[in-house]
């Protein structure tokens, strides 16, 4: 198994395989997407003919009927994964899940417990845990450059877009595919960094409220929780803000940390009177590195940081913190 190529089946064709992870599916050593399948058949094929992916199938049952498929990644919505993920455990494949696992911490254990009762791996998209600039900031907080970890805050700030402001249909903001709105779909990347750099969050608790009528997800959030390494965290994230923000910072007991989840900045270290920044770029496509740490954790190589232990935390923090929105 140490070479073999995993043969990649990927059930959807969306904005984020387009450039972020269809491509590292196919570039990535020991991996090769072979088959795509949609709910529209000429939304597959039309994928399939662009990326020069060998099969489009019109269904799901296609797909895992497919002898040519290893291995299937699934990059649909959080409220398809449930059953999805249930058909591809029965077909008995290694699977890789968007993110979040799922809408809910119930829902995401029922997917874990399909794969680990056939031991079966399964990786969800967390692909900041395998990217270089996030590395760098493991490498400063284990050399203890900031010292002890005291606290973690992150500040994330949207202005409502176009599609918002036109009530146009989003998933992300239906409550019935995202209860937490934009939420659920951008503060599960941080949450779920924030447990790799700081050790297992928990005790996640906050509010979550609807701040505009644009559409039915609460588009408010605070929240405070703590890590394994004793340190305590806090964020809000607000999609109903005038102006854009993500910044992030690491305070210590001998410096800080300063670094943005989503944008391309510069990693920031302030520590015995000097600063460190160094702007680190991310590989393209992005999730590069992530796929190839999949091939390898199933050549039996180095273990894969994103799987499903750890993202059940981040649905757990996520179910938490948004709680009963008013």
């Amino acid at each position: 198994m140490a070479n073999k190529v995993w043969r990649w089946g990927m059930v959807g064709c969306g904005n984020v395989t387009e450039r972020k992870s269809g491509p590292a599916y196919q570039q990535a050593i020991g991996s090769d997407l072979v088959a795509v399948c949609s709910r529209r058949a000429d939304k597959a094929e039309d994928y399939a003919r662009r990326h020069g992916v060998t099969r489009s199938h019109a269904g799901l049952d296609d797909l895992l009927a497919d002898k040519t498929v290893d291995a299937v990644y699934v990059a649909t919505p959080p409220a398809s994964h449930p059953e999805i993920a249930r058909r591809v455990a029965a077909a008995g494949k290694p699977c890789c899940i968007e993110k979040p696992l799922a809408n809910t911490s119930a829902e995401a254990m029922l997917i874990a417990d399909e794969f680990a009762s056939r031991n079966l791996p399964l990786f969800v998209s967390f692909y900041r845990r395998s990217l270089p600039r996030f590395r760098q900031l493991t490498d400063w907080i284990n050399d203890g450059r900031i010292g002890a970890v005291r606290h973690i805050h992150w500040s994330l700030t949207r202005a409502p877009n176009a599609a918002d402001l036109g009530g146009a249909d989003n998933w992300r903001t239906d409550p019935a595919h995202a209860p937490g709105g934009y939420f659920d779909d951008l503060a599960c990347h941080g949450l779920d960094l924030f447990d790799q750099l700081l050790g297992p969050l928990d005790g996640a608790h906050g509010q979550a409220l609807h701040q505009h009528q644009l559409y039915k997800a609460p588009s408010g959030f605070a929240a405070s929780w703590q890590h394994a390494n004793g340190s305590t965290g806090s964020g809000l994230w607000n999609f109903a803000a005038a102006g854009r923000e993500d910044q992030v910072r690491i305070l210590g007991s001998h410096g800080e940390i300063r670094f943005s989840v989503f944008e391309d900045e510069p990693v920031i270290l302030e520590a015995a009177g000097e600063t460190d920044s160094r702007l680190i770029a991310n590989p393209d496509p992005v999730q590069l590195p992530h796929v190839q740490a999949m091939v390898n954790h199933l050549n039996g190589k180095a273990p894969h940081p994103a799987i499903a232990a750890n993202a059940l935390r981040t649905v757990r923090a996520i179910d938490a913190i948004r709680g009963a929105s008013d």
